[in-house]
């Protein structure tokens, strides 16, 4: 994400926005994107294959690395090399941080990052950020709580280079031993965003125009004592939203476990599926513009 400056997210947003409920089936007739997750997906992979039919490109790829030749010593290096004379965009998933950019740079191709690691997962704040404008009409003057795995949560670690360029206020809430690590809070604080950090956050609920959840994730642990600990800290049920705005949104990248009950699904606070909606509009707006088709 901080390959993108304030006018180029909102480019983004504005160019997604003429494709919501629009095909356009021939804008890349004849193109082909080469997926590559090496890490599980379902919305990301899914909603990338959809922007590209709707704009009447062609996928193909693999969806984790047991599918794919990795399994019998290739580099990803080589891969990149084999799948570029495939494909006219690639889009790649990786478990090792700073895969996508070590692809970029091995290929004339151009290459987005669809999450690389605990580091970061750009396409999905651009996702956000499109859907908080859909829902509240900006990004400035709102008060955003952000809630979880704040350390290892990729999607966080984009959100705050994006939240980075607006003005609103941001409660980071977590448990002690998962807090957004110094870098990113640095941003913040270099861009003169305000932010306060919590471990309680149902005092904090009343507050928010926004709150935005994320699972605890159990992969990225490498002690299962210490996953056990914090696996349940922020559990979130339609009760809890007695105390808070009326027009509060939740938001969440997905996949939950049981950080939201299902019981909200069906409140006007609920946003999630819509925002997973967006993934379409948005990752058009990727791909087109990556293409040379807009401008």
């Amino acid at each position: 994400m901080q390959d993108f400056s304030k006018e180029d997210i909102l480019k983004v947003l504005s160019i997604a926005k003429k494709f919501v409920n629009k095909k356009h089936p021939k804008l890349l007739q004849g193109k082909i994107l080469g997926a590559l997750f090496f890490e599980p997906s379902t919305r990301t992979r899914l909603s990338f294959e959809s922007a590209m039919a709707k704009l009447g490109g062609q996928s193909i790829g693999f969806a984790g690395a047991s599918v794919s030749s990795v399994t019998k010593g290739e580099s990803l290096i080589d891969t990149i090399h084999m799948v570029e004379q495939y494909a006219d965009l690639l889009v790649i998933r990786h478990p090792q941080e700073g895969a996508a950019r070590l692809a970029a740079e091995a290929t004339n191709r151009p290459v987005i990052n669809a999450g690389d690691g605990a580091n970061q997962h750009p396409t999905q704040t651009l996702v956000d950020l499109f859907t908080i404008q859909q829902l509240l009409g900006r990004l400035d003057r709102l008060k955003i709580g952000i809630v979880g795995d704040l350390k290892y949560g990729r999607t966080v670690h984009s959100l705050i280079y994006g939240l980075s360029h607006f003005s609103s206020e941001i409660s980071l809430i977590s448990p002690q031993s998962l807090k957004l690590p110094s870098a990113y809070r640095d941003i913040l604080y270099r861009n003169r965003v305000r932010y306060h950090e919590y471990e309680d956050f149902l005092g904090q609920l009343p507050t928010l125009d926004v709150l935005y959840m994320t699972r605890i994730q159990k992969e990225r642990f490498a002690d299962a004592a210490e996953y056990e600990k914090v696996r349940n800290a922020y559990v979130l049920t339609a009760a809890h939203l007695k105390r808070a705005k009326p027009n509060l949104k939740i938001l969440h990248p997905l996949p939950r476990v049981t950080e939201i009950s299902q019981d909200i699904d069906q409140t006007p606070h609920a946003a999630y599926f819509q925002q997973a909606g967006n993934g379409i509009p948005v990752r058009q707006a990727i791909i087109a513009l990556l293409a040379g088709a807009v401008a």
